[in-house]
């Protein structure tokens, strides 16, 4: 008879793949797996496992960009050999290799934070290159931003598995994802997904004012850490712990103006050139828009100017603009009556996800390194190895045909129109199945896989464990015909 304790069985019995995986590389993860001071004498334990692997995925990711290093992209090596990155193309495009700060002597597209860490690398580069002259900058540059990003990315795993004490095998599904291979450093995403992962574990350690800090810095990076802040103040408010949750939004709010005000102040124009790239940009390749106005190709003729919805919001960016913030917003009011609906409080990293997720859905730009948001919060939402590997297949097969696409832009077609639209199709299609699995598991609680493991929320700090307040029973009889009492946390 086994002595493991259930909930540690679980850990690794609760998806059949990963329990063969398991078994294949030590067994499921044992009885004292828990005490890190348990088997003194055992180095390879389930984390450092998958913290090696993580490592060597990071390492074959170098090795798939080395071909593009040397920034000598010829004959469009940088989309046949499948390792173009910005990281290396904005060296130039930015002025780093002729010294410039960002923001002082160029207008960055990027958040402030990402033109901090641009900066923060790229002038010691430029510096070093002038003192000696043999070396090409560009690689030392690229290096350097893949070393920090990949030291990010293996924090960010390792955050994981703080979170996931008990499910340490979880975490290979981000460890060795194709896309942390494919992707990693084609631009500078990992610095914000890095820190709104410490920002969640300062959360589940309850240290709203260190999470909001963390956070905010994430949303300085990039914006969509700061989404999340608007379902973890409905969850607060199921839970009765607003107060921790506005010390959090205030920390968030004050260290992005802390960081933002400056470079307002000091250059308006090079401050505001991201936003004002992000309301003029057209529809971008691979989102809803792109599908929807090419299948207006397809269902109408263009006679008396007739060219279909999709194709009117491409020529109409402003009102483009609004429907997608639109439709975003109702996805977030849809989310947040979700969590006062549901028979029990759901887990902060569902919701998470469903609110990134609902914004690239609907967002008229899905950059390719966008993918790498989703990753950690679904495997934290939903680590069921079936349908995130079918997200996987479809987003690396995407990845392949936007190359393709790239390839065929200035000349000659690769693929024919229709099978890239098929491949945004499917990538779409299958971020939207994930959804709806969560969605699935948050109404019926009992299939969460990591409820086997937990008794309620391991990443939800002071909402953990919490009770409802009163007033959600009686809220959830007004909207469902047979209300059942809401499970007490």
């Amino acid at each position: 008879m086994s002595t493991e304790p259930d909930h540690l069985e679980k850990s690794a019995g609760s998806d059949a793949f990963i329990r063969g995986l398991s078994e294949a590389i030590g067994g499921p993860l044992g009885a004292h797996a828990a005490d890190p001071n348990a088997r003194p004498g055992r180095f390879w334990t389930a984390a450092r496992i998958v913290l090696a692997l993580c490592c060597l995925t990071l390492a074959l990711h170098w090795v798939q960009k080395t071909p593009c290093r040397d920034g000598d992209w010829q004959n469009n090596m940088q989309y046949t050999r499948f390792c173009y990155t910005d990281v290396l193309a904005l060296y130039y495009a930015e002025g780093l290799n002729e010294g410039k700060v960002p923001y002082r002597d160029h207008a960055v597209e990027y958040p402030v934070v990402t033109g901090f860490l641009m900066g923060a690398i790229g002038l010691p580069v430029h510096a070093l290159g002038r003192a000696n002259p043999s070396i090409n900058q560009g690689t030392w540059f690229y290096d350097a931003n893949a070393l920090v990003l990949g030291a990010l990315a293996v924090a960010t795993a390792g955050v994981m598995l703080a979170l996931r004490r008990r499910r340490p095998w979880d975490v290979a599904l981000f460890a060795l994802s194709p896309i942390l291979l494919l992707i990693t450093t084609i631009n500078w995403d990992f610095l914000a997904i890095g820190l709104y992962a410490f920002g969640i574990l300062a959360w589940t350690r309850r240290h709203p004012v260190l999470a909001g800090i963390l956070i905010g810095l994430g949303g300085a990076a990039k914006l969509w850490p700061l989404f999340v802040l608007g379902p973890l103040l409905i969850l607060a408010l199921r839970a009765r712990r607003v107060l921790e949750w506005g010390y959090a939004i205030a920390a968030a709010v004050g260290v992005w103006v802390v960081v933002n005000v400056p470079v307002l102040l000091l250059w308006p124009d090079s401050w505001l050139r991201f936003f004002n790239l992000n309301t003029s940009r057209p529809v971008d390749w691979g989102t809803i828009w792109y599908v929807g106005r090419f299948l207006d190709t397809k269902w109408n003729t263009g006679v008396d100017g007739d060219l279909g919805p999709f194709q009117w919001l491409s020529d109409h960016v402003g009102v483009l603009n609004w429907l997608s913030y639109g439709l975003f917003f109702l996805a977030c009011a849809g989310i947040a009556l979700l969590i006062l609906l549901a028979p029990r409080r759901p887990r902060l990293a569902q919701v998470a996800f469903l609110v990134v997720a609902a914004f690239l859905i609907f967002s008229k730009v899905w950059s390719q390194q966008y993918v790498l948001w989703l990753l950690p919060l679904v495997v934290l939402a939903r680590p069921r190895w079936g349908a995130i590997l079918a997200w996987t297949v479809a987003e690396v097969g995407y990845f392949a045909a936007f190359y393709a696409e790239l390839l065929g832009a200035g000349g000659k077609p690769v693929i024919p129109e229709g099978t890239f639209v098929l491949a945004s199709g499917l990538r779409l299609a299958t971020v939207g199945i994930l959804c709806g699995l969560v969605i699935r598991e948050i109404w019926r609680p009992r299939l969460d896989a990591v409820r086997e493991s937990y008794a309620d929320d391991p990443d939800g700090g002071i909402l953990d464990a919490a009770p409802d307040a009163p007033w959600i029973a009686d809220f959830r009889s007004r909207f469902l015909r047979k209300p059942t009492p809401a499970t007490p946390a």
